[in-house]
């Protein structure tokens, strides 16, 4: 065989090696850029007092993917929660559901990216025991005014009694319960003397008694004139 036959098949052999090299090469690196469904990952967390569903890319190839969450209910998709798209990167993209997830609730999280990636994050997330803590939005009750209330313009009617309110007198006084006495009471004929001013007759009494006196002293005058005059005869 000659020489120049030797260097050519010992120049196919590097070519074939080198060729083989670089396929590997080209292969690993078309593997390390590819998107896969563990570059993805969901969590259930609170966004203050709501809840929210976060998905996170880490897919360094940054082809874009469509991410899906499903609430489950017994193995199957009760409804869709939402779906979003996201180009990821090697530190990481997230995306946000709002969602007012119930503790211990299953929710499936699904991944379309191209035709590298149509499958489910393993496995299915299970949101935590504890709900994200509600705002209190009950309306406090007013507080009681310190304002007098005003009076009515008609005055209220009392209560009528069952006892009727003794009838006041005339000079808005309740007369006086007679008490008892242990003075003599006046005799009927004595009535008069104990009154006085115009109505007493004793005035009266005393003219009729000096005028019978007058008339009976000069009836005794005239008859002993009478006897005297007589004597002499």
């Amino acid at each position: 065989m000659s020489i120049h036959h030797r260097n050519a098949r010992r120049s196919v052999r590097i070519l074939g090696v080198t060729a083989a090299s670089a396929a590997l090469a080209l292969g690993a690196a078309g593997n390390a850029l590819a998107c896969h469904i563990s570059e993805f990952s969901a969590a259930a967390e609170c966004d203050g007092t709501k809840g929210v569903i976060t998905v996170i890319d880490k897919d360094p190839s940054g082809t874009p993917a469509t991410v899906s969450v499903y609430l489950e209910n017994k193995g199957a998709d009760e409804r869709l929660v939402g779906s979003q798209k996201v180009k990821g990167s090697r530190a990481g993209v997230t995306i946000t559901f709002a969602e007012d997830w119930k503790p211990n609730a299953t929710y499936r999280v699904h991944v379309k990216a191209g035709n590298q990636v149509d499958d489910d994050i393993k496995p299915n997330l299970v949101t935590p025991a504890t709900a994200c803590t509600t705002e209190d939005t009950s309306t406090p009750a007013p507080a009681p005014s310190k304002t007098a209330p005003e009076p009515s313009g008609a005055p209220s009617t009392p209560a009528e009694s069952g006892t009727p309110a003794p009838t006041p007198s005339e000079d808005g006084s309740t007369p006086p319960a007679d008490a008892p006495s242990n003075a003599p009471s006046p005799a009927v004929g004595d009535s008069n003397l104990a009154e006085t001013g115009a109505n007493s007759s004793t005035g009266m009494i005393a003219g009729i008694a000096a005028a019978l006196v007058v008339v009976g002293g000069g009836a005794v005058f005239l008859g002993m004139r009478r006897r005297g005059a007589n004597s002499d005869r």
